[in-house]
């Protein structure tokens, strides 16, 4: 199950759009060029400004001196990304997009390990934790461009999301000396809602492979616009975008605490 081995082509306009043909390896239950000429998934395109959304708004929130000078960090600049390459992706179906979308995804993966692996670290074993992710990243991304089957980066974006969650867990219950347990319990209570939030989204997205013909069948019959709710892998988009937002948010209230315990030393 997954979309590493399901694909679904042959779709009337797929041939006649401002992309076209489809060259990537994915193709998702959205019918290809059914609402424009210029877009081959519509709301699988559209969906991704939740991404790009949620990354703005810390940048330009509270601390950002202005348009010319937000306030960014690792972690939004890949959430503003995944939104940029997820949309070119899925506008064009072209392989060198997927590149950049499956790219993207590891990215932000990338960000959170990072920023869940340096919490309490010194500063020579932080850039050594840096170094690290980003030749791992690197070394992968060379491997995949080699070998690009969908399985595997499927296996390292898994792999990476549960090496953050036990890294938080292992920051929210065991690091000595401990947080404070009224922080520790409300992280963690948000970490998880975050985690089932994007649990949520991955579970339609499959219901929206699975169950393809069923969906495309109840969208005609609906039709416009409350046919796109049913559009199951644009709400992966919006439902992880919420998710990581909100694990990100821990990661920088966790900062700012170690931050202020350096202060009192």
């Amino acid at each position: 199950m997954g979309h590493h081995n399901i694909r679904f082509d042959g779709d009337t306009h797929a041939l006649s759009g401002a992309w076209s043909p489809p060259t990537s390896r994915a193709n998702f239950c959205e019918e290809d060029y059914a609402f424009t000429f210029y877009l081959a998934e519509f709301i699988n395109s559209i969906s991704n400004i939740a991404y790009v959304y949620l990354a703005l708004r810390y940048m330009y929130g509270p601390g950002s001196r202005g348009i010319l000078a937000p306030r960014w960090d690792f972690m939004s600049v890949s959430l503003l990304v995944l939104g940029i390459g997820s949309f070119l992706f899925h506008a064009s179906l072209r392989s060198i997009t997927e590149f950049a979308d499956e790219f993207s995804m590891l990215g932000l993966t990338w960000s959170m390990l990072q920023a869940s692996l340096t919490v309490r670290q010194s500063p020579a074993k932080a850039r050594l934790i840096s170094i690290g992710l980003a030749v791992i990243f690197t070394a992968f991304s060379a491997f995949y461009l080699q070998s690009p089957q969908i399985i595997y980066q499927v296996i390292a974006f898994a792999s990476g999301i549960l090496a953050v969650i036990l890294r938080s867990q292992y920051v929210f219950h065991l690091i000595q000396p401990a947080f404070p347990k009224a922080k520790s319990r409300d992280w963690n209570a948000r970490t998880w809602k975050g985690i089932f939030t994007c649990l949520a989204g991955y579970l339609l997205w499959n219901i929206d492979l699975q169950y393809c013909a069923e969906l495309r069948a109840l969208r005609h019959q609906l039709g416009l616009p409350w046919a796109w709710l049913f559009e199951l892998h644009g709400w992966w988009h919006i439902l992880t975008a919420i998710g990581a937002d909100q694990f990100m948010n821990v990661a920088r209230e966790v900062l700012i605490e170690v931050g202020e315990e350096k202060k009192k030393r």
